[in-house]
């Protein structure tokens, strides 16, 4: 991936940022734990330095009390400094890390809204880009921010403690030093290993979900026990959780490896300087103050080391890993929208595909080869064809979630490309096949096809007595206050059996269907198997219903149940990405072609007496 590598430039740039963001989320917890950052780093110097004064003039001949009796009290306020600075920080730390973590969550979601298409969505690319920036987006900044200030912190103490070092032998402290670079290195390979690591791990751990969902979740329930694939989809996440525990364990044996080799070498440094600070005070060349102090410094210097070179190991990962948040942020638009859009008047001509071809990718195959279509304005367009012919396709290029390779989608002669997506798609009503059935209340999952509606009862409950839902939505326990779902509750309605409901297929269908009828005086209405869900009878009434709705509106109807299509004012047949045929119910069993077989077909499993298509 083009993150996992660094260059300076990138790098400053990624810093700037994440601790941007962190000062506009936090600005008063970032500098108070500036402050604090550089009191935990002067207090343990102050410590040493303190505890060799007490201690020379303990053991000096003329000591005077007072001076004495200054020096404890400064050194027990140091010690009480060094044991609640790292909890004040803390908390500190975790209040920054919330705030961030909206902030970042926040522009994430305002970055994906910007798309205007599905090109990006349905990438499995960019899907694990968005999975990685969704779960560690927001520790880029988190741990820059901790980590940078943490460096300040160990540079401070480093610097007072090297500072006694030099005074008392230069030699020590340039070892000391000099032991700290192969540290720096390696802990520097490290951490750039880890953050490739979390990419790699994207696709084990959405597999591992993906199977667990199916084992625990409801949807998949009825068929994981009749067909008894628990343990099929069970070894199928254990293979997914194998693979993701390979992949760390060789990290984590690298890095003990390393660590073991690291701390060694740390330990003789110490060694060489503690047998030679003994052997100098032996000898009278040191107070019994500076042995202290001495003693104190070498592994101060190596604790300040150690931490500094792990900081800025993890201020590297922070950057690799704001990578992903930054690759999803300033993610190009998938579709071009026009700097200067068209107007877009009500519609009074219609809608024109003119030569359309599609496909999703260039390794693809073709969905739409050469399509010319006419949806005229306040005439009802039917569509039919067998599964794969580029029906729902067709409908995701009229909403523009894509647009078409090669010719063109009109709107009363104006490129669809030329006009603003948003309000392309305010004049849009639509029900989808594939509709979504959301945790929310009946009122809630209605409004939700016209936010504008949320505050309007009699508005959501016309548009579900359209849909044939408003009777069994006013009989719920709380009526469309009720909840439709029994996924989650929370505080009093956790033990309330009629706190959520969960509806039949037919029901969702319908209440789906009473979610678009919000939008239906706009200027295109698309009905996408409306009725595939339903019984016969619900079939039929559903279909009167639309009969009337769909009166003097334009609309595109999409069936597999040819039945439903036969009033509309032009039915087109799809086959292979291509129209085929085009006409009136009566013209198209006239010329009795792909239509009028499958017609025949259809209507010769309701009347047994009919005879065989040809």
């Amino acid at each position: 991936m083009s993150g996992l590598r660094l260059t300076p430039r990138r790098a400053a740039r990624y810093a700037r940022a994440a601790l941007g963001l962190t000062w506009r989320a936090a600005p008063g917890g970032t500098a108070a734990d500036l402050v604090l950052a550089v009191l935990a780093g002067l207090t343990p110097v102050l410590v040493a330095a303190l505890t060799k004064l007490l201690l020379d003039r303990l053991t000096s001949a003329g000591s005077v009390e007072v001076g004495l009796a200054a020096l404890a009290a400064g050194l027990a306020v140091a010690a009480a400094l060094n044991a609640v600075l790292p909890h004040l920080r803390t908390y500190v730390a975790a209040e920054r890390s919330r705030a961030v973590s909206r902030l970042v969550r926040r522009r994430l979601h305002d970055a994906v809204q910007r798309l205007v298409g599905l090109v990006r969505l349905e990438d499995p690319e960019f899907q694990d880009r968005l999975q990685a920036a969704q779960q560690t987006g927001h520790l880029g900044p988190t741990q820059l921010t901790a980590n940078t200030l943490g460096a300040v912190q160990s540079i401070l103490a480093m610097g007072g403690f090297v500072g006694i070092l030099l005074m008392l032998n230069p030699l020590i402290g340039a070892l000391v030093l000099l032991a700290a670079l192969p540290t720096l290195w390696m802990q520097l390979r490290l951490n750039r290993a880890r953050a490739a690591m979390v990419l790699r791990l994207e696709h084990f751990q959405r597999r591992d979900m993906f199977f667990a969902q199916l084992l625990v979740g409801v949807p998949a329930a009825k068929e994981v026990r009749l067909f008894g694939l628990g343990r099929f989809f069970g070894d199928r996440m254990l293979d997914e959780l194998r693979g993701m525990h390979r992949v760390e364990q060789r990290l984590d044996r690298r890095e003990v490896r390393a660590q073991a080799v690291l701390g060694l070498l740390g330990a003789a440094v110490a060694g060489i300087g503690v047998v030679y600070t003994v052997s100098v005070a032996r000898a009278g060349g040191l107070t019994p103050g500076d042995v202290v102090i001495y003693l104190a410094a070498v592994p101060g210097v190596q604790g300040a080391l150690g931490s500094l070179v792990s900081q800025l190991g993890a201020i590297h990962q922070a950057l690799l890993l704001f990578d992903h948040y930054d690759q999803v942020a300033h993610v190009e638009r998938d579709l071009p929208v026009s700097t200067a859009p068209l107007p877009m008047p009500p519609l009074t001509e219609g809608i024109e595909l003119r030569d359309v071809w599609f496909r999703y990718s260039p390794e693809h195959p073709w969905v739409l080869r050469g399509v010319n279509l006419h949806l005229p304005a306040g005439g009802t367009t039917a569509l039919v064809g067998l599964n794969g012919a580029g029906k729902s396709t067709l409908v995701k290029l009229l909403c523009r979630f894509y647009d078409p390779e090669r010719g063109s989608i009109r709107w009363d002669g104006v490129d669809l490309r030329d006009l603003d997506p948003a309000a392309l798609r305010e004049r849009l009503g639509a029900v989808f096949q594939d509709f979504m059935p959301y945790d929310l209340s009946a009122a809630e999952n209605i409004a939700l096809g016209d936010l504008s509606a949320r505050d309007d009862p009699e508005r959501l409950r016309t548009a579900a007595r359209h849909a044939g839902i408003d009777d069994a939505l006013a009989a719920l326990p709380r009526g469309y206050d009720t909840l439709l779902t029994r996924i989650f509750f929370d505080g009093p309605d956790r033990d309330d059996p009629q706190a959520g409901v969960v509806l039949s297929g037919g029901q969702w269908q319908r209440v789906a269907l009473a979610r678009g009828f919000l939008r239906a005086d706009r200027d295109l209405l698309i009905l996408d198997e409306p009725s595939s869900g339903l019984d016969a009878e619900a079939e039929h009434d559903l279909n009167q219903r639309l009969r009337e709705l769909r009166r003097g509106r334009t609309s595109l109807l999409i069936s597999h149940r040819l039945n439903a299509v036969r009033d509309a004012d032009t039915i087109v047949v799809l086959a292979d990405g291509q129209v085929v045929e085009c006409g009136d119910h009566a013209r198209l069993m006239a010329a009795d072609g792909g239509y009028a077989r499958l017609f025949t077909l259809q209507a010769r499993g309701y009347r047994q007496d009919a005879p065989a298509p040809a």
